[in-house]
């Protein structure tokens, strides 16, 4: 098991790199220069360019891009925001606190909804609870989340009154965008599973702990569920993964702070540091995330464990 973790270690290094030379290059083909945005339209262009000078911006696009691989890796620098002046990394930690309290609080609705719910489905397949569960997710797969937000808080917030329609500031304000997230993303995982499940009850073995005299619960639960979750999991520790980044729509219609705010209004501003820090950030968590769903998967399948067991 030390060389499988040790091999998906090691993809993440040109993952990353790669991540950063494509980012810092879309990013610098962007019109503008650093020394106009902190400085603002009407400064004088001397002073701009003075600015630019101490920045680094007038040098070659290859020692830049060195330069800033370089600061990361040996000094763990990642400059000060253009527009605020304060630490990127410190930008970072104050809004990441609220994606990744919203991404853990969805993540959890949407799987208790989802695999209880396709479970269920496909034990009881064909019946009427079936079909009134694959309806309603087939109708929430085709709305977008955008327009479940909106209309939450048009009905909930507007016309209710009963929830908060923005900000962060008390346990109240998390319900509406967390039911939205939860509920939108429900609809896939609860496919998936009742796809999974339905593969796994038809095996032989199922059949076999049948004919044994095994109850049904321990046939569902402990094994055709058993067998059905590999891909379970790493549906849901990627979707994780790619959620801390992908909130940013809900974190406009609900005017929360978050990374993917932070993100669109550094693009915006052309705020290189704070675009490449979030990047980094992001990507690293993102790759730490499937590297985790790697470790799991291979203790939870015997196939894994015994091609890296000597």
């Amino acid at each position: 098991m030390y060389k499988f973790i040790l091999k998906r270690l090691l993809m993440v290094i040109p993952l990353l790199l790669g991540v950063v030379i494509i980012v810092f290059s879309i990013v610098n083909m962007i019109p503008g220069d650093p020394g106009r945005i902190i400085l603002g339209a009407s400064a004088e262009q001397s002073a701009v360019d003075q600015l630019n000078h101490e920045l680094g911006y007038d040098q070659p696009f290859a020692m830049r891009l060195v330069n800033y691989i370089k600061g990361v890796v040996t000094q763990f620098e990642f400059g000060n925001s253009y527009t605020s002046s304060k630490p990127v990394v410190r930008e970072i930690a104050a809004n990441f606190r609220y994606t990744f309290k919203f991404t853990v609080m969805g993540t959890l609705l949407y799987v208790l909804l989802g695999i209880p719910l396709g479970v269920m489905s496909a034990v009881k397949q064909y019946s009427a609870g079936d079909n009134i569960v694959r309806i309603m997710a087939m109708f929430i797969a085709s709305f977008p989340g955008f327009w479940m937000g909106m209309l939450g808080v048009l009905f909930f917030s507007l016309k209710l009154d009963w929830l908060p329609s923005n900000g962060v500031e008390t346990w109240r304000h998390y319900i509406l965008p967390v039911a939205v997230f939860g509920i939108t993303q429900s609809a896939g995982l609860l496919r998936l599973t009742r796809t999974t499940m339905l593969e796994a009850i038809r095996q032989d073995y199922v059949r076999t702990a049948r004919a044994k005299g095994a109850s049904e619960r321990t046939v569902i639960w402990k094994h055709a569920f058993r067998n059905a979750m590999l891909p379970l999991i790493m549906t849901v520790g990627v979707s994780f993964g790619s959620m801390l980044g992908g909130t940013v729509l809900l974190e406009s219609i609900f005017s929360m702070p978050g990374l993917g705010s932070l993100a669109l209004t550094a693009i915006r501003s052309k705020d290189i540091p704070l675009v490449m820090a979030t990047t980094i950030f992001l990507a690293s968590i993102f790759c730490l995330m499937v590297l985790l769903v790697d470790i799991v998967s291979a203790f939870a399948d015997p196939r894994v464990r015994a091609k890296y067991t000597s």
